[in-house]
């Protein structure tokens, strides 16, 4: 089971909040790069992604790639990347098992290179639709292959049909699940739109607290809980816009039907009660 589940974030970007969320303000807004530290008494330390490193400067200094951190200007403090925060709580980045990739997004994978004993658990789907771009085909897909350990596919670990499961009950009107370990600590759900293949975790703990990450299929809380689209111009960076809204219409679902699920988007600063506007 899981014992203890920690929410981080690793950096944020800086967006107006109206290009995020339908009729929000043109105010800029911090969107947090979370990562969860899950504790399982028998898998040990695992990862819900890893937000940003320094990676992500060196990755985006040349064409075309610098636009990316152009189009979403990147903060990053000294000391704030997930090794450095992990080991700051006494948790050596070499004690991480696994590292739940939600999608390619460099916001997710920048810190993939630091943990060199995990296994990468991700959607299949995902990195095909990532693996063999190039250029502005990969900037398009806000994929850096340089943050990628260059082991990378051995120490993959995609999701199979061993591990499905129906998730009706706890979790309609998402139906699939894949049970990580078998054990229905973790349970990942396919959340598609916003990428390709991109997953979420639902995660029970030892005191039967539930949480749902569900990483970019909301940008923020009250996107899921009002049924609140992004502004259309958004759409230019999301993979599948259909995919996306009926996506985001189930989360809405599921948040009416159970609303003490803790459902948390990877870029929502209310789950840290910090600072969201930028002054």
């Amino acid at each position: 089971m899981i014992n203890k589940v920690q929410i981080f974030y690793a950096g944020y970007c800086i967006h107006p909040e109206c290009m995020v969320i339908k009729h929000g303000q043109f105010r800029k807004a911090k969107f947090p790069a979370l990562f969860a530290l899950l504790e399982h008494d028998k898998y040990g330390s695992i990862l819900f992604d890893t937000g940003y490193t320094k990676r992500f400067f060196s990755e985006t200094e040349r064409f075309p790639f610098n636009i990316y951190s152009k189009l979403t200007p990147v903060v990053l403090e000294d000391g704030i990347s997930a090794k450095e925060i992990l080991e700051s709580e006494g948790i050596h980045a070499s004690s991480i098992n696994y590292v739940i990739i939600s999608h390619f997004h460099a916001d997710h994978i920048g810190g993939l290179k630091d943990f060199k004993s995990a296994q990468f658990v991700f959607n299949s789907d995902s990195y095909d639709a990532v693996k063999d771009k190039r250029g502005i085909s990969a900037l398009r897909s806000g994929f850096l292959r340089g943050l990628l350990p260059e082991n990378f596919e051995e120490r993959a670990m995609p999701l199979t049909d061993t591990m499905k499961m129906d998730i009706s009950e706890a979790a309609a009107p998402f139906e699939t699940g894949y049970d990580l370990f078998g054990d229905k600590s973790i349970i990942l759900v396919k959340l598609p739109g916003h990428a390709i293949g991109q997953i979420g975790a639902l995660v029970t703990d030892r005191d039967h607290h539930e949480y749902f990450f569900v990483a970019d299929a909301a940008w923020r809380s009250d996107a899921y809980r009002q049924f609140r689209p992004p502004n259309p111009i958004a759409y230019m960076i999301i993979d599948q816009r259909k995919e996306y809204i009926e996506t985001l219409g189930k989360l809405n679902k599921l948040y009416l039907r159970r609303p003490e699920l803790q459902i948390i988007p990877s870029h929502c600063m209310e789950a840290f009660g910090e600072k969201i506007w930028i002054t």
